[in-house]
Order: structure tokens, then C-alpha cells, then sequence
């Protein structure tokens, strides 16, 4: 379908699109308190002091299986042409593994149910990204981006809340974390009843047939790809080390100073993205906030580069943030009009992925490597300029992406 086409479409109905928005938080509440408070704590009971050797070891070991599993999986529910049932299994296998995590009697066992779990969790989450395909058009993937921007947001309340003193014992924070992925999960399984998009659905095999549409369509693709990967190595570079950099700069940076910038990034973020996800259907430009936003997060980060007050790190730090984290959002949404063939969605999307997995796996040992000898100011320029680029390749995509 064209993008003139997809004007004249009816819309998806609110009432799914909410659902939907609350199963994508569940499915970051699924990770996002496991992984940085929960396999920690299991982690050292096992391991003591060798719990970080061990962390290492199922990071690694993890982002390798969540990349073939969303790959796999994705491919699985185009296959099967239904999403649910994946979704469903996907659910299933996180519930049951979450609460079991506290009673693994070694690291091997441990690092076995994690790997597990990761496949587990990818079978929720692939499906489920391939679904927004299916059900959302394109005059409201910009909506759709700013709802997505709520995710990361439940992700890091759900962490302060399990986490809340007094509340749970680990393991029983673990019970709760898979109480909250059903109760976030199940309404749109449940009761999701998405208007029929069946122009979403149907192979525009014939559209792309003309070597010209099809080379552009590829060329957007490659676009997107090479965009978000860049934006994302950004991302994962500052992710284990901004704690540490700012305590560089100030040695009293205080642990709640830091919870607190994160929550106002994370406010910040979703009231951006919804805001500007509207303004891009309402006037029909989706790859223009995303040049913005590249725009400016490299722009944060030359400010951090050259920081050296508190004040102008936060300062950069809260632009790179907030422009950044909207950027993502929005690309989530908007990679959906430049995958070509519905019969292939989930599996193009779990291509989509690597974008998240494997800046994780490289960028924190380059920057162990990196900060000692040249300094933090020099990854934050390099980071900058490939955040640029991100931004100087979108700028060369046509108004409307070739589908």
C-alpha cells in the first residue's frame, strides 16, 4: 500500500492500541527488573565473589540467545500466520521461570534457566512487535511511538517497586515481577480486538516487482537500520558507565541524584514522544522527528564531550537522554513502513533487533578499552559524530519511506 493509500484507511481503535501499549510495558517489566536488580542479587548468593565474572558470562551468553530467539520466533508467527499463540507460550514460559530462578543450586543451572528464559521472553516479544504491524496503520505509527515510549518508563517503576524496602524477600520479588508481566500482558490477548487491517496483511509483492520500488524500499530499509544501530551504540556505551563519569566529574555525585535524572528522563521522554508522534501523523512527515532527534542527542553528547561542571554534564546528559530514548521509540513504530512483505515481518523485525543486542555485547568492552587511554571526552565525541550520521542518513530518505 501506498503511503497516499494508507491515508484513507480507517483507524485502529484506541481501546487496542492502549492494550497493546500495556502488554509492550509488560514485556519490559519481564527484563528490566531482572536483569539489573534481581539476576544481580541471584548472581552473588551463587557466585560471592565471583558474581561479576559470572554477570558477565550470562550477558553474554544471553543477548546471543535473545538475538537467534527474536530471529527464530519472529519468523515462527509469520509461518504459522498468527501471533497470539506465540505470545501466549511466550508468557507461559517467563511466569514459570521468573519465580523458579531462586532455587537454581548452581551458576551452570542458573546460566541454563536464563538462557531458557531469554528464549521464553523473545517469544513474547517478537510476535508481539510483528502484531503492531499487522494492526496499526501507517497514520498512526507516530501515536504508536509515544505510546511505546511508556515501556522503559513501567520497565525502571517496576524495578523501584519490587525493590521497595520492606516489601518482598527476593524471591518473592520475583513472583511479583511475573504477577505484574500476566496482569500487564493478558488484557490485550484477552480482550484486544483489533479492527481488521487487511491492506497490512496482504504481500505488496506486486508493489515491489518494479526494480526501481524495490530498490528504494531497500535502500530505506538499510537507512533505518544503519540509523537506529548507531543511535543504539550511544545507548549501550553509556548505559554501564554514566554513574561513573559523573562521579568523575563531582566524586560527591550522590546514588539518588542519579535515580532521579533517570526518572526525569524517562517523564521527559514519554511526554516528547507522545507529543511529537501526534504531530507527525497530524502532518504526515514520520522521518522528520527522527532526524531531529538524532539531531540533537548528538548534540547532548558534544556537550558532554566538553563538560566540566556538573551542570553541563547533567545538562548533555538529560539532551542526549530524552531526544535519544524519543528517537528509539519513534524508529519502533516507524521501522514498520519500510519492512516490504508482511509474510516476512516478524522475522525482518528480529533483524531489526540486532540493533539492540549487538551494540550491547561490543560497545562496553570498547569503552573499558577506550576511557583509560583517551578519556571519557573522546567516546562522547565519537559518539556524537556516529549519532550525526544516524541523523545526516535519514535526512537523505524521501518524505514518505518507499513500502
Amino acid at each position: 500500500m501506498t503511503a497516499a493509500e494508507s491515508l484513507h484507511t480507517a483507524p485502529q481503535s484506541r481501546r487496542f492500541l492502549y492494550l497493546y501499549a500495556l502488554a509492550v510495558s509488560g514485556g519490559a517489566v519481564a527484563y528490566v527488573p531482572f536483569l539489573t536488580i534481581l539476576l544481580p542479587n541471584q548472581a552473588t548468593l551463587l557466585a560471592g565473589k565471583g558474581a561479576l565474572q559470572l554477570l558477565a558470562q550470562i550477558a553474554f551468553i544471553g543477548a546471543i540467545a535473545a538475538s537467534l530467539a527474536n530471529i527464530l520466533f519472529g519468523w515462527a508467527s509469520d509461518k504459522t500466520r498468527s501471533r497470539r499463540p506465540w505470545i501466549v507460550a511466550g508468557l507461559v514460559v517467563i511466569c514459570a521461570l521468573l519465580p523458579l530462578m531462586q532455587f537454581a543450586p548452581s551458576q551452570t543451572v542458573l546460566i541454563g534457566m536464563v538462557l531458557f528464559w531469554q528464549f521464553g521472553l523473545n517469544m513474547l516479544l517478537a510476535p508481539l512487535s510483528a502484531w503492531a504491524g499487522d494492526t496499526v496503520p501507517d497514520t498512526q505509527k507516530g501515536l504508536l511511538g509515544g505510546l511505546l515510549a511508556f515501556a522503559p518508563a513501567f520497565g525502571a517503576l517496576s524495578g523501584a517497586l519490587v525493590t521497595f524496602p520492606g516489601l518482598a524477600s527476593d524471591g518473592a520479588r520475583l513472583v511479583i515481577v511475573a504477577g505484574l508481566v500476566l496482569v500487564m500482558v493478558s488484557p490485550a490477548l484477552i480482550w484486544g480486538r483489533p479492527e481488521p487491517m487487511p491492506q497490512l496483511v496482504i504481500g505488496r509483492d506486486a508493489q515491489l516487482s518494479h526494480s526501481n520500488q524495490a530498490t528504494k524500499s531497500r535502500r530505506a530499509l538499510a537507512q533505518m537500520w544503519i540509523a537506529r544501530l548507531l543511535v543504539q551504540v550511544a545507548e549501550a556505551s553509556l548505559f554501564a558507565f554514566l554513574l561513573l563519569w559523573l562521579r568523575s566529574i563531582d566524586p560527591n555525585f550522590a546514588d539518588n541524584e542519579a535515580a532521579t535524572i533517570f526518572a526525569l528522563v524517562l517523564c521527559a521522554a514519554v511526554v516528547l514522544t507522545l507529543f511529537v508522534g501526534r504531530w507527525s501523523d497530524r502532518h504526515d512527515r514520520p522521518i522528520l522527528p527522527l532526524t531531529i532527534c538524532a539531531s540533537l542527542a548528538s548534540a547532548g553528547l558534544f556537550i558532554m564531550a566538553f563538560a566540566d561542571t556538573l551542570f553541563g554534564a547533567i545538562s548533555g546528559y538529560i539532551v542526549f537522554a530524552v531526544t535519544g530514548s524519543t528517537f528509539l521509540a519513534l524508529h519502533s513504530s516507524q521501522t514498520l513502513r519500510v519492512l516490504p512483505a508482511p509474510a516476512t515481518r516478524g522475522r525482518d523485525l528480529g533483524f531489526f533487533n540486532l540493533t539492540n543486542t549487538v551494540p550491547s555485547l561490543v560497545m562496553p568492552w570498547l569503552t573499558m578499552a577506550m576511557v583509560p587511554i583517551y578519556g571519557f571526552d573522546a567516546l562522547f565525541l565519537l559518539l556524537a559524530m556516529l549519532s550525526a550520521l544516524a541523523a545526516i542518513l535519514l535526512s537523505q530518505m524521501p518524505r514518505q519511506p518507499a513500502v
